[in-house]
């Protein structure tokens, strides 16, 4: 799940240990062309406030405003269709074509323990589901191994909460600042490692987690899942491929390393005679990112996060398969 919807858990919990009377609203499907995917949630309290997104701010506002009418969910989960009329698309300006629909659920402080565990989970890692009966609002959570799409059966409906993407980057160089700056607005948890101590205490971005560990020791300290990326940066393959020798045998959805084609050839040369499988070997994205004929730093950057895109939106849709 990405960071803004973690956020709303979060928050929502927090409102319902605090007494408030709170409602939830998730995405449940789309079609044409709609802000936010299926599984986007948004949460409101009595008090007005609220967390999250669904679509931007058109149809926000209008929920909001039907939900303290008492007009929505008063007593049990609620479905409600966006852009199906005319009239939706004039009054809330939605996007051309574009149809959603939500589900609305009713919260208040008994239901307090469950958000507060499910909070607690997303933060620490782990997978859980969320199994809502749509028709009387009874909750519960079950763990998971594996991420599924939300689905809805009869008065069922299921929806996973897993990691947020997390991208861990090998040295505290120039194309790690704007790459780390740019990250964190795509929901990723940014965390760097570098050896070299004086790079890290000059590093612009202090707010990340920066580690002066050995690669390949931090790599093995971390929860490294399919929502975690690995880039080495440093062009120091002593740096470099002590990262890479830990990062091929893990289970990160994208590991990469910085360089020119000759400088990957040299590199994966090394990794074999360093009686790496080459089945590992050929897992690395190198070089780095989409060629889009990048040079300077903010561009390489700009290539390493598409081509990151790129393949989280295959995640997406693999799994959904």
């Amino acid at each position: 799940m990405n960071s803004m919807d973690q956020q709303v858990i979060v928050q929502l919990s927090l409102w319902l240990k605090a007494g408030k009377h709170c409602w939830l609203c998730t995405i449940i499907s789309t079609f044409g062309s709609s802000p936010r995917p299926v599984g986007s949630l948004l949460a409101c309290n009595e008090d007005g406030q609220y967390c999250g997104s669904l679509s931007g701010g058109c149809v926000e506002d209008d929920l909001r405003e039907s939900i303290f009418k008492g007009e929505l969910a008063k007593n049990k989960p609620e479905r409600i269709s966006y852009g199906v009329a005319v009239e939706d698309v004039l009054k809330l300006g939605l996007p051309c074509g574009g149809q959603l629909e939500v589900v609305i659920e009713p919260l208040n402080s008994s239901h307090a323990a469950i958000y507060e565990e499910l909070a607690e989970s997303v933060a620490s890692r782990k997978l859980i589901k969320r199994v809502v009966n749509l028709k009387t609002g009874e909750t519960r959570l079950l763990h998971t191994d594996q991420s599924e799409a939300l689905s809805i059966s009869g008065d069922m409906m299921q929806h996973s909460y897993g990691p947020s993407f997390q991208l861990l980057l090998i040295g505290a160089v120039q194309v790690a600042y704007y790459l780390s700056e740019m990250a964190q607005g795509l929901d990723y948890e940014v965390a760097i490692c570098d050896p070299r101590q004086e790079l890290l205490e000059s590093f612009p971005l202090q707010d990340l987690e920066l580690s002066s560990m050995m690669p390949d020791d931090w790599l093995r300290s971390k929860n490294i899942d399919q929502q975690t990326a690995i880039v080495a940066l440093c062009h120091d393959p002593r740096i470099d491929d002590m990262a890479l020798m830990e990062a091929l045998q893990m289970d990160a959805f994208y590991i990469g390393a910085m360089g020119s084609a000759r400088t990957t050839e040299n590199r994966k040369e090394r990794l074999q005679e360093l009686d790496i499988p080459l089945e590992n070997i050929n897992k690395l994205h190198a070089p780095v990112g989409l060629n889009i004929g990048s040079k300077t730093p903010p561009e390489i950057a700009i290539s390493i996060l598409a081509e990151l895109t790129m393949l989280r939106a295959k995640l997406r849709n693999d799994s959904r398969v």
